[in-house]
């Protein structure tokens, strides 16, 4: 092996660490409300909405809905799939169970349980890794003690039920669903080239339209 390949796989070893690192640092930043560590996470030109770029408005937006919808929050992050680009671009997979205490109209709370997915993209500029987004894609938000059974798994208090975007990403879940088996099986498809099993698994599929919180 040459000197540079060994060089570029210990960079890829090292960019992979990294990037676990800023998932893990997005979950505890934001469950400790240290709005400047976690933004910082975020490119400085990370767009928040239409009209709004950059990591000040991101800290406004952020500081507002957590001020108003939980009274504290602690998220859990699990299966993590990370695929490279380029050396200095990458996207992946998050699983993440949430749990938040979540105040009602009526002044009491309810303690909402959350299963959901991101689908990050990730940058590296000035040798350093960065979220360049995060696409929340929620399954269930539920009081605990409400198992969420049926239809508009996202119950939120003093909210109208709706679906979450959980299975919008990947078109297997309504092919699946679309196409029993009649007898005949299927040819396995090949596998997925290197770096590009969740592409694979998206088949082009466009990103969904996310309902905020």
């Amino acid at each position: 092996m040459s000197d540079q390949a060994l060089l570029a796989r210990i960079d890829r070893l090292e960019s992979l660490d990294e990037i676990r690192q800023l998932v893990a640092k997005y979950s505890l930043s934001l469950d400790m409300r240290d709005m400047d560590a976690h933004v910082n996470l975020f490119v400085d030109d990370i767009r928040v909405s239409r009209d709004q770029v950059g990591r000040a408005h991101l800290k406004r937006w952020l500081d507002d809905t957590l001020r108003l919808q939980f009274t504290g929050t602690s998220h859990h992050i699990g299966n993590h799939i990370i695929e490279f680009e380029d050396p200095d671009r990458a996207h992946g997979v998050v699983y993440s169970k949430n749990e938040h205490e979540t105040p009602c109209a009526d002044g009491s709370s309810e303690w909402v349980i959350m299963q959901m997915i991101y689908w990050d993209n990730y940058e590296r500029r000035d040798g350093r890794w960065y979220f360049r987004r995060r696409l929340p894609c929620y399954w269930y938000a539920t009081d605990i003690n409400k198992p969420p059974v049926g239809d508009n798994k996202m119950r939120w208090p003093d909210r109208e039920a709706y679906e979450g975007a959980y299975h919008e990403l990947w078109p297997s879940w309504k092919t699946f669903w679309a196409s029993p088996p009649d007898g005949n099986e299927p040819e396995v498809a090949p596998p997925a080239p290197l770096e590009q099993f969740l592409l694979g698994m998206r088949r082009g599929s466009p990103d969904p339209k996310i309902r905020v919180r």
